[in-house]
């Protein structure tokens, strides 16, 4: 996975105040959601199983172990591994197909690029559909990346976004949580983010954020920049989880 270039640090930047931000993938930076839907459907219909969109949209941005589990229950006649297996292989040939970014992502990564301002993906997918999509991206472009696998309690547990923080920090001294932006489509992931100690942006997608999940929200990333981000580091941020 990608690593933190040699000489960067946690202050050497065009905006100084805004130290990195870090980004979910489905959803967020790839509209993935329909592909997982359809893989959802493709799978359940294997089996005689009516998948309905309440059960679809319940599965939008939880680890991958949870979803499999929902499957199960819904009668799949497979091991959680042998579902996670099926499903990440079916998402992976469509981004092979097509990447779905979404309205800005790209933009906005690049003028963080440009600006020096390192970046971490925090994804609960595995290495093989996150390496897909930072194959997409110019090199550099992810200084670290955070998937499912690397954790042991996944979102909206605080643990992905602590790590990949942590991951960070030992190689950017200074580096504070107040200085960081993350960015999440999902509740789970919104959740995990701010149990972490994150300023956090909603920028929804396929499901709603109930309201009061973020204070910041965005309809879309499109037209958006780093002056827009550090905005939101204005104001209280949440206490990380205990």
């Amino acid at each position: 996975m990608p690593t933190l270039p040699a000489g960067h640090s946690a202050r050497s930047h065009a905006a100084p105040t805004l130290q990195a931000v870090f980004w979910d993938m489905d959803g967020t930076l790839v509209d993935t959601e329909p592909y997982w839907i359809a893989a959802e459907k493709d799978l359940t219909a294997a089996y005689g199983i009516e998948w309905t969109e309440a059960q679809a949209e319940a599965m939008v941005g939880q680890a991958l172990e949870f979803s499999a589990g929902m499957l199960r229950n819904a009668g799949v006649p497979l091991a959680v591994r042998e579902i996670i297996d099926r499903l990440i292989g079916q998402v992976t040939e469509q981004v092979r197909l097509a990447v779905p970014w979404r309205p800005g992502a790209r933009e906005l990564l690049a003028e963080l690029r440009q600006a020096d301002i390192p970046c971490a993906m925090v994804t609960m997918s595995e290495p093989v559909l996150a390496r897909e999509i930072v194959r997409a991206l110019p090199a550099g472009t992810f200084d670290v990346v955070v998937t499912g696998d690397m954790v042991s309690a996944g979102k909206p547990d605080p643990e992905p976004y602590q790590l990949a923080f942590d991951t960070m920090a030992a190689a950017l001294p200074g580096l504070e949580k107040t200085g960081i932006v993350a960015v999440e489509d999902s509740l789970p992931g919104a959740a995990s983010a701010q149990a972490a100690g994150l300023p956090t942006l909603g920028v929804p997608n396929f499901v709603p954020l109930p309201a009061g999940t973020v204070r910041h929200e965005w309809d879309t990333l499109a037209g958006r920049g780093i002056r827009d981000l550090l905005l939101l580091l204005s104001g209280p941020v949440p206490e990380p989880a205990r």
